[in-house]
C-alpha cells in the first residue's frame, strides 16, 4: 500500500476501476469489459453519465432499450468465450426493471454481464422519488431487489467507501466459470455522486485469472473405468468444444453445444433431444454410458427423462460446475473441458467404442445429411417453407459466418438443419427461450468478432418484440443481416397448443371478430418498419430470389433486414422426441381428452436418473 488516494466520486471510481480490469486465460490477456452501455435517466445521469463522459478509456454505447443492452452483452460475452463482456447502467424504476429479464437470460445462460442500475437515494430525505417503488415493508427494499434472484451476486452501494470490496466480489463471480452470470450493483442516485477518497491501487491494471480446473485423479479413473465397460458410450456435447477423433464415440448436440464437431464428421448425430434427429435419439435409447460434456441437462436434452431408455444407462458428467456434474446421479468430472477430454484421451489410450456402434452412427449421419438436404430443396410453393430458408441461409453462409436465434419455432428447425462447419457458427440462446435476443444478440457478436458476418433469424413475433436495436446496428455502425421470417403468429405455441387438443388459440395474429373467432391477417408491414428504423430492407418472394438477396447483403456495408414470407403451414417434420408440457386432466373437449390420454402414455417413459 502506497497510502496515495485519489478523491472521486463513487461513480468516477467505479469507471476507473472498470477500465482497468483484464482477463487472462491459456496467457491471452484481453480487456474485460469492452465499453458501458447505458441509457440515461435522472437515477443515473449526473453519476454514471458524468463519470462515462469523464473517463473515454471505457466506451460509452447507447441502446435503445435496456433488456437489449444487456442481450449485446450475453451475446458478446458468449462469442468471446466469457472472457470479455460489457457492463449495463439504466436509470431506477422502469429502466431497470427492464434489464429483469436480460439478467436472466445472462444468468441461466452462465454469460457474464456486469448491470449498474441506478437505486433510490440512500440518504432517504425525500422519499418517494419519482419512479420509487414504495414498500410498506422497509424503506431498503426498491425495484432492484428484482434482480436478486436472477443474479449471481447482487449488492447495493449506500455508502462510497462500500465500493472497492464489493467490486472485487463481483470481479470474482464475473471471472468464475462455475459461477459466472449477471452481477448486480444496485448504485443510490445520490451516492454516485459523493466523493471519497479512494486508495490508488483500486486502479492499477488488475489481471483476472480464468482457471482450467483439471480432473481430481479419483474422478478420473472412475470415469475412466465406467466409459472401459461401456458397450454402447455416446457423448452429449454441451458448450464444450469436443473432439469424438480420440475414441471414437457417437456425438449429439444441445443447443448450446451445436459445432462441438462439423456436421459431416461420421461420428457426428447431431441434434438431440425434443428437438433431435432421428440418429441421435435413436443411439440415446440404446446408449448403455451418456458421457454429458459442459451441459447442464435441460429438459430439451433430455426430451424430459425420457430419451435415454436403456435401463442399464449411467452418466458420466465433465463440468465445471459441480451442480451440474452431480445431475443424473452421475460420475462427476468436476474440470474443465479441454483438460478433461486430455486426461480421459490418456486415461483410456487403445480403447475405442466397438466398430458396429461406430459404423451405426455414420450410417445416421449419412441419413441425417439425407433428410437436411429435402428439407432444404423441398420446393415448396407458392410461399417456401421456413427449413427451406434456413437451407438458402445456410448455403449463402461461410464457415465462419453465425447464426443467431432464441425463440419460436425456428430453434427447433435450426437444431435439427443447421449443418454447421465451425465451433462459433451457432448462436442459440435457448436457455430463457427469450424472444427479442436476436437482433441485439446479433449486434453483440458482431461486436466482438468484426469479421464474421452474422445472420440474426427471427420470426415476426419475435422481431415484433424487440425491433428497435436496429437503430442502434444503425447509430453504432455494427452491419448484421437480419433474416424476418414472416409467418403470422407464434408457431411454436401454436403448434403446443395444438398437440394439447387446444386448437391454435391465441396464437395467430388477425383481426379479432365479434364472436371470438380469427378473421383475415393483419395489415402489418414488418418490411417498412424496419426501413423506418434506417435499415437496407430486401423483400425476396421466392428461395431463388432469397439467394440473390443474401448475396446482396453480404455486399452491403449496413445493417440489412431481408423480409421472407413462408407458409405457416409447411413444418419440418424429421426427428423430435417427447416434450413434457402437461394437458389438462378434465376437459370438456374431445381433442383435449384424446391429448390428454397420449400425454399419460408418453409420461410413462418419463424417468429419474438414480
Amino acid at each position: 500500500m502506497t497510502g496515495r488516494t485519489r478523491r472521486l466520486t463513487m461513480a468516477q471510481a467505479l469507471v476507473e476501476f472498470l477500465a482497468n480490469q483484464y482477463s487472462e486465460r491459456d496467457g491471452r490477456t484481453q480487456r474485460l469489459f469492452a465499453g458501458c452501455f447505458g441509457i440515461f435517466g435522472h437515477g443515473n445521469v449526473a453519476g454514471m453519465g458524468q463519470a462515462l463522459r469523464q473517463h473515454t478509456d471505457l466506451p460509452y454505447h447507447m441502446a435503445r432499450n435496456e433488456q437489449s443492452m444487456v442481450h449485446i452483452a450475453s451475446g458478446y460475452a458468449k462469442h468471446r468465450n466469457r472472457l470479455a463482456t460489457f457492463a449495463c447502467t439504466s436509470s431506477i424504476g422502469p429502466g431497470a426493471t427492464n434489464m429483469v429479464t436480460g439478467a436472466a437470460t445472462a444468468t441461466v445462460n452462465r454469460l457474464p454481464v456486469l448491470l449498474l442500475p441506478g437505486d433510490i437515494f440512500a440518504s432517504r430525505v425525500g422519499p418517494p422519488v419519482l419512479q420509487q417503488q414504495e414498500s410498506p415493508g422497509g424503506p431498503d427494499v426498491s425495484a432492484n431487489d428484482a434482480f436478486r434472484p436472477v443474479s449471481r451476486y447482487w449488492d447495493r452501494i449506500n455508502r462510497p467507501d462500500q465500493l472497492p470490496g464489493s467490486l472485487l466480489e463481483a470481479m470474482r463471480v464475473l471471472t468464475d466459470p462455475a459461477e459466472t452470470g449477471a452481477v448486480t450493483l444496485a448504485l443510490p442516485q445520490d451516492v454516485q455522486t459523493e466523493a471519497f477518497d479512494y486508495p490508488e491501487e483500486l486502479f492499477a491494471r488488475r489481471v483476472w485469472h480464468v482457471a482450467r480446473p483439471v480432473p481430481e485423479p479419483a474422478m478420473l479413473a472412475r470415469a475412466a473405468e465406467v466409459l472401459r465397460g461401456a458397450g454402447k458410450p455416446l457423448i452429449v456435447a454441451g458448450g464444450g468444444v469436443i473432439y469424438s477423433e480420440a475414441t471414437g464415440i457417437p456425438v449429439a448436440e444441445s443447443y448450446a453445444g451445436t459445432g462441438s464437431t462439423p456436421y459431416d464428421h461420421p461420428s457426428a448425430l447431431g441434434a438431440i433431444g425434443v428437438t433431435g434427429t432421428d440418429g441421435a435419439n435413436a443411439m440415446a435409447r440404446e446408449a448403455d454410458v451418456v458421457v454429458g460434456i459442459g451441459t447442464r441437462w435441460a429438459d430439451f436434452a433430455t426430451a424430459s427423462h425420457s430419451i435415454f431408455a436403456n435401463p442399464e444407462v449411467r452418466f458420466v458428467n465433465v463440468n465445471v460446475a459441480p451442480v451440474d456434474a452431480l445431475k443424473h446421479a452421475a460420475h462427476p468430472l468436476v474440470a474443465d473441458a479441454r483438460e478433461a477430454l486430455a486426461a480421459l484421451a490418456e486415461a483410456l489410450s487403445g480403447w475405442r467404442a466397438e466398430e458396429g456402434w461406430r459404423r451405426a452412427a455414420a450410417e445416421h449421419n449419412r441419413d441425417w445429411n439425407e433428410q437436411v438436404e429435402r428439407v432444404y430443396r423441398a420446393g415448396h410453393g407458392p410461399l417456401p417453407s421456413q427449413g427451406e430458408v434456413i437451407g438458402a441461409v445456410n448455403d449463402a453462409a461461410e464457415p465462419r459466418d453465425v447464426v443467431v436465434c432464441a425463440a419460436g419455432s425456428m430453434p427447433a428447425d435450426l437444431h435439427k438443419l443447421w449443418r454447421t462447419r465451425d465451433p462459433k457458427q451457432f448462436h442459440l440462446e435457448y436457455g430463457n427461450s427469450c424472444m427479442g435476443y436476436e437482433i441485439p444478440g446479433a449486434i453483440g457478436i458482431r461486436m466482438a468478432d468484426p469479421d464474421r458476418e452474422v445472420f440474426a433469424m427471427v420470426g415476426d413475433a419475435g422481431y415484433l418484440m424487440n425491433p428497435g436495436e436496429l437503430v442502434t446496428a444503425v447509430a453504432e455502425r455494427v452491419k448484421i443481416i437480419v433474416v424476418l421470417v414472416q409467418n403470422h403468429g407464434y408457431a411454436s405455441i401454436g403448434s403446443l397448443a395444438e398437440a394439447s387438443g387446444n386448437g391454435r388459440f391465441g396464437t395467430s395474429f388477425r383481426y379479432r371478430e365479434a364472436d371470438g373467432r380469427d378473421g383475415d391477417i393483419l395489415p402489418v408491414d414488418l418490411a417498412a418498419n424496419a426501413a423506418s428504423l434506417g435499415a437496407k430492407v430486401l423483400t425476396p418472394r421466392t428461395i431463388g430470389e432469397l439467394a440473390d438477396a443474401l448475396k446482396e447483403a453480404r455486399e452491403s456495408d449496413q445493417p440489412v433486414v431481408i423480409h421472407v414470407e413462408t407458409d405457416p403451414a409447411e413444418y419440418v417434420t424429421i426427428g423430435g422426441a417427447w416434450w413434457d408440457v402437461a394437458v389438462a386432466e378434465v376437459s370438456t373437449s374431445e381433442s383435449v381428452q384424446q391429448a390428454r390420454a397420449d400425454y399419460e402414455r408418453s409420461k410413462r417413459d418419463q424417468r429419474l436418473y438414480l
